[in-house]
């Protein structure tokens, strides 16, 4: 069967296509519960990846970011200011510390691709507070989807809610389409206006993950390349649900299989 897109080069999956996405999708969800249990004070960034490389593998799946552009590891753990891209290495973590867990698998050719925000010991109340408004924005995001609507909808509702806690969202990166391949048409701006953007289609698979900050939205990488930090120092957090449209709304592929997509912040 030929290839379907939009005028904007957006890949119209068929429906027999969510099964692939769901099941890679579930492989990833079923990591980033079980990484949990190793974030606290005194583990490493490493020690949590290399956790997370054996299981990509013992699950019967290929991680997507060793290889990718030289990147050598399983996941991305942006810690704190980290914005999104932190590299895990010898980074010891410290009681309150946040951070953000991102981890991308592909089985039988579909990608699963998510992050999540876990807490080492007990988060401070801005960080808990910057955690919840960063969740409850992709949320919002997500309730935006539906057949009909835009990806200006979606960036909206997002923007507007964030804002409205007097945070920020970051401008310099954005969601994309997902399937068959790791990045694809179209990028999903998390700001923008009602009624904006290409018209959401049934079909349409991408991901959506919201990058807030406490401070100003402005970011910069650093000399590795990779690791995106706040400018201003400010504490930056991240979710990442990656979806297809439905006929009437959206299925969430990456949903946690056992409830634990938002964090234990801590007694």
């Amino acid at each position: 069967m030929s290839e379907v897109r939009t005028k904007e080069g957006i890949l119209i999956h068929n429906p027999e296509d969510f099964k692939g996405m769901h099941a890679a999708g579930q492989i990833t969800a079923q990591i980033l519960d079980e990484v949990g249990a190793l974030v606290k004070p005194g583990a490493t960034t490493g020690e949590i990846d290399a956790f997370i490389t054996r299981r990509v593998v013992e699950l019967g799946t290929v991680s997507a970011t060793i290889g990718y552009r030289g990147y050598q590891h399983a996941s991305c753990i942006s810690v704190n200011h980290v914005v999104c891209h932190g590299i895990p290495g010898e980074k010891v973590l410290h009681d309150g510390d946040i951070l953000n867990i991102d981890v991308t698998v592909i089985l039988d050719g579909w990608f699963g691709d998510s992050s999540r925000m876990y807490v080492a010991g007990k988060a401070s109340r801005k960080a808990e507070r910057l955690i919840k408004v960063t969740h409850d924005s992709l949320m919002k995001g997500i309730e935006a989807v539906r057949p009909g609507a835009t990806f200006g909808d979606i960036g909206h509702a997002i923007q507007s809610y964030a804002e409205s806690f007097n945070m920020s969202v970051v401008r310099d990166f954005c969601g994309h389409g997902i399937g068959r391949v790791f990045h694809s048409a179209p990028n999903v701006l998390h700001y923008g206006h009602p009624g904006k953007g290409p018209v959401l289609e049934e079909g349409m698979f991408f991901t959506i993950e919201p990058m807030i900050n406490l401070g100003r939205p402005e970011t910069k990488t650093l000399a590795d390349e990779w690791t995106a930090v706040t400018r201003d120092k400010s504490l930056s957090a991240q979710f990442e649900h990656a979806i297809g449209v439905t006929a009437t709304g959206c299925e969430i592929f990456t949903l946690s299989p056992s409830g634990k997509f938002y964090p234990d912040l801590g007694a």
